[in-house]
């Protein structure tokens, strides 16, 4: 089986997510099984010397003890992890993909991203987004204190949710033509994301072709979902406390 996940938002603040989270890695780790964690895996990571926190050693544990079992693991940034890194992925044991990255299985192509490249129509939020996974910008943010980081993350979570409360729907999804676009650059492939916090399974006819688009679905302190591929089929699975 192939799991999916996105925007779990991990943090100190939401036991029950983790604990969701770390039962679902138990019963998945076994050999032959692979799990993609399509970005927000984390609320805010400033760095893989976030990993000092003693909740997050835990979280880094239960993945490489799950990896170690014989999960494959890997990650794609989102819009709070992007500064996530080789030094977390080592130790966890995952692997850290390109966004997009393109999945070929024996029966079948996905493309798999984040989402938020595509959420075009948000002229703002994508000028912060270039600027702040520019170089230069990574290495001014990457040498400051780890408590200045997670200050600057916290007043950056608590701006962008105020923004979002009066930010008209269409700004919040993904642009419908550059998503055909996408499509079409990828092989109409089916196409897998998070961000959005809109799960469902959309519709789209590209150049007369029939492509499946799933949006998963984001966590909360008592419900998880992932979405499943058995070689035939994709579903979704919901996640409970």
């Amino acid at each position: 089986m192939i799991y999916f996940v996105a925007d779990l938002h991990l943090s100190p603040q939401t036991p029950g997510a983790i604990g969701i989270f770390t039962a679902f890695l138990r019963r998945i780790a076994q050999m032959g099984n692979a799990l993609y964690i399509l970005g927000d895996f984390f609320a805010a990571w400033v760095g893989d010397d976030e990993a000092e926190l003693p909740v997050f050693r835990g979280i880094v544990a239960a993945l490489r003890q799950a990896s170690d079992a014989g999960l494959a693991v890997a990650f794609l940034h989102g819009n709070r992890d992007f500064l996530l890194g080789e030094v977390f992925t080592k130790a966890s044991g995952a692997r850290l993909l390109p966004d997009p990255y393109v999945l070929t299985t024996p029966e079948w192509q996905f493309v798999l991203s984040h989402g938020d490249a595509l959420c075009t129509d948000d002229v703002a939020y994508q000028q912060f987004r270039a600027h702040t996974r520019s170089a230069e910008w990574r290495q001014a943010f990457l040498a400051q204190p780890l408590e200045t980081r997670r200050a600057l993350a916290e007043r950056l979570r608590q701006q962008s949710e105020a923004e979002k409360r009066g930010k008209a729907i269409y700004l919040k999804d993904l642009n419908p033509a550059d998503t055909d676009d996408f499509l079409r650059r990828h092989g109409y492939v089916t196409f897998i994301h998070g961000h959005t916090h809109q799960p469902g399974r959309h519709d789209h006819v590209v150049d007369g072709i029939h492509v499946e688009r799933w949006v998963l679905a984001d966590w909360s302190e008592t419900r998880g979902e992932t979405l499943a591929w058995d070689g035939a089929v994709l579903a979704r699975q919901v996640l409970a406390a």
